[in-house]
């Protein structure tokens, strides 16, 4: 049985003028895929710091009328000049996963929202709340580490330490203009710093936030325009792993392509690094469509392998990555190489409530897991339009469990496996002490 509790999470709204507030006497609702639902105790929690509130465009809301029956809000009831009520969601900062989509009706035409992960939002006892849990510690990850007022001066002493490095001129413009946690990293000299290397791609991913094969959805951000020579990397990579604490250097980030396209090159870079520091932990996401190529990069220095995966169904991954020249097949025999190889594997699990937490999904996700051996479950809000989504994804075949029950079974089921959010270092000597 669904709904809070106690007392109800009340319903929360817009007006035209931005305006934000709750709606006395209508309940919180949100979505599994196309089920309207009350949220339960275990979905929700009270908005965290760093989360945002964000209007959702010609979308009006949909919650628990007076009378207990779904009903849309279409005009501000509150100001009858104001002819729109608008859709609220929340955007969570890292290291928390959302468990319902908000809920709306939108007219027939209506633009693609921005690529983000929405998540349903209501309000109680003074304080809005938010359809979410906590998956990990975001200690490292915390917005009010990064955008410092040292930034400035770190990106100055950086780029004319190597004022020829096109690949590091590229990450200040990431650290600046797209505030990239991991390319700051880069110039703060600390965690988890990352780099592109490719900008060409074998996948065709649906919501590709770098560059669109169809214009669904607007890019936030602009893909990687060269291909960063081998001593580019190396030049920002040993510093980074010789200095910084819990150091991790990654390959393969959201503004290019895929880097194991260029495997022969990646491999040169991380042999050289690793002749010059055995420091740090050497990280690769990758869509592992190339088994040869990923068990190259494994013998050739790799630490970790973090692996982007909307389902492990090969018709719902077909649809959503539209890989060219691979299949779910060579992922996983991907993940076995670099398994076998001694290298540290995770998923990249792209969730989305009432899909990822389908029967079968869960089913096959397991699989996948257990046959394999790999180390990590990752978990990722799919940002992207919930619609442009679920015209993707084939009907269910069984129950959506719910993203709590989903979250529980993997622990039950998996009790080697770590679920969280976050990168671990593995691999280099011991961690430096604070």
């Amino acid at each position: 049985m669904r709904g809070l509790e106690g007392s109800m999470l009340e319903m929360v709204l817009a007006n035209e003028k931005g305006q934000v507030r709750e709606y006395p006497g209508w309940a919180m609702t949100g979505r599994l895929v196309t089920q309207l639902v009350e949220p339960t105790k275990e979905e929700v929690i009270p908005l965290p710091a760093g989360a945002t509130l964000t209007l959702l465009p010609h979308r009006h809301p949909v919650g628990i009328d007076p009378a207990g029956q779904f009903k849309a809000v279409e005009a501000d009831p509150f100001d009858p000049r104001l002819k729109s009520a608008l859709a609220v969601g929340a955007l969570l900062p890292q290291g928390y996963t959302r468990t319902l989509v908000p809920a709306y009706i939108r007219p027939q035409v209506a633009d693609p929202l921005p690529l983000f992960g929405y998540a349903a939002v209501g309000f109680k006892e003074g304080r809005f709340w938010v359809a979410a849990q906590q998956t990990d510690d975001d200690h490292r990850w915390n917005p009010s580490y990064y955008q410092t007022p040292e930034l400035a001066s770190r990106l100055t002493e950086r780029l004319a330490a190597y004022p020829e490095n096109r690949l590091l001129r590229h990450l200040a413009r990431c650290a600046r203009e797209y505030s990239c946690f991991t390319a700051q990293n880069i110039f703060y000299r600390r965690w988890e710093a990352g780099a592109p290397f490719s900008p060409a791609c074998n996948a065709r991913c649906v919501g590709c936030i770098s560059e669109q094969a169809a214009e669904c959805c607007p890019a936030p951000q602009m893909r990687i325009s060269f291909r960063p020579s081998v001593q580019e990397v190396v030049e920002i990579a040993i510093p980074h792993l010789r200095e910084a604490e819990d150091a991790i250097f990654s390959f393969g980030q959201g503004c290019e392509g895929e880097p194991s396209l260029r495997a022969e090159e990646l491999a040169v870079a991380l042999k050289e690094i690793r002749q010059q520091t055995d420091r740090g932990t050497l990280n690769l996401n990758s869509n592992a469509g190339r088994p040869g190529a990923i068990e190259l990069l494994s013998q050739a220095g790799l630490n970790a392998l973090r692996v982007s995966l909307i389902s492990a169904n090969a018709e719902l991954y077909d649809h959503y990555h539209r890989p060219q020249g691979y299949g779910l097949n060579e992922v996983k025999e991907s993940i076995q190489r670099a398994v076998n190889t001694g290298v540290y594997v995770s998923l990249n699990l792209l969730l989305f409530p009432g899909v990822t937490d389908r029967e079968e999904e869960l089913t096959a996700l397991l699989d996948l897991v257990q046959e394999t051996g790999l180390a990590m479950i990752q978990l990722r809000n799919l940002n992207i339009d919930p619609e442009i989504f679920l015209s993707l994804t084939p009907p269910s075949q069984g129950a959506s469990l719910g993203i709590p029950a989903f979250l529980q079974v993997l622990k039950q089921e998996l009790p080697g496996v770590i679920v969280g959010n976050y990168s671990r270092t593995v691999g280099g000597p011991p961690k430096m002490e604070p």
